[in-house]
């Protein structure tokens, strides 16, 4: 058989296979495009909420925009990078959720910046993530409460897209959100789903992955459906 490993993907199945002159069998073939797949996502988090950050700041506007929504987003990636860093998992099986976290900060700041003059809730609910997500990263919390946390990612993230799609429905437009990142928030939720069902992942992972598919796939429609549709009014967020 050859021997082909790379970056702990192992080819050696599907080139020997091929060197025979031979389709790959389906159970050496999924793995392994499973295995290319999780890179792939790894590697398009690092600018997949680029486009919408560059967006924002280019039109100095957050026009449609739910700083409820893109909050949720950091408390949901938080806690999942939290949880597999005390689990110990390989960097490979949540870097994605690294690169997340640190681009969703930074434009939830964007959106903070640009939503002047921001309430003093707002500052609030800042001001206790500071506080808390260090101690959460670091896994210092009861490890029942931590599980009880993970659990209820799926809903956080849930509710993280309603807000936005209930925006989006009230004012007849997306706003200034981007058509590119929120395709590749779909393609990535999409992608999951098929990769948690090669790794035999639980059932809650791939139901979390599923329902991303759900509600990122409706704001992808709302942002073609509205494509050219001007605004009912020019809402600014609280």
């Amino acid at each position: 058989m050859v021997e082909a490993k790379f970056l702990g993907l192992d080819f050696s199945c599907a080139l020997g296979s091929l060197v025979n002159g031979e389709i790959p069998e389906k159970d050496c073939l999924l793995p392994l495009i499973s295995k290319v797949l999780g890179y792939c996502i790894v590697l398009a988090s690092t600018t997949v909420k680029l486009p919408q950050i560059l967006k924002i700041i280019s039109h100095r506007s957050v026009r449609g925009l739910s700083v409820v929504a893109f909050e949720l987003e950091v408390i949901g990636y938080t806690i999942a990078l939290a949880y597999c860093l005390h689990k110990g998992l390989p960097f490979s099986a949540y870097g994605e959720l690294f690169f997340l976290l640190i681009q969703a900060i930074i434009l939830v700041a964007v959106i903070y910046y640009f939503s002047q003059p921001v309430g003093t809730k707002t500052w609030i609910r800042a001001l206790v993530y500071c506080a808390v997500a260090p101690t959460l990263l670091a896994g210092q919390i009861d490890p029942m409460l931590f599980e009880a946390l993970y659990a209820s990612q799926h809903a956080i993230f849930f509710f993280a897209r309603v807000p936005q799609i209930v925006e989006n429905f009230k004012n007849g437009s997306t706003g200034e959100l981007s058509f590119l990142t929120s395709l590749m928030n779909f393609g990535g939720s999409l992608v999951r789903v098929f990769t948690s069902l090669q790794e035999k992942a639980p059932m809650s992972v791939v139901l979390g992955s599923a329902i991303g598919v759900a509600t990122n796939g409706a704001i992808l429609s709302q942002i073609i459906i509205y494509w050219n549709a001007q605004p009912k009014k020019d809402k600014k967020t609280d």
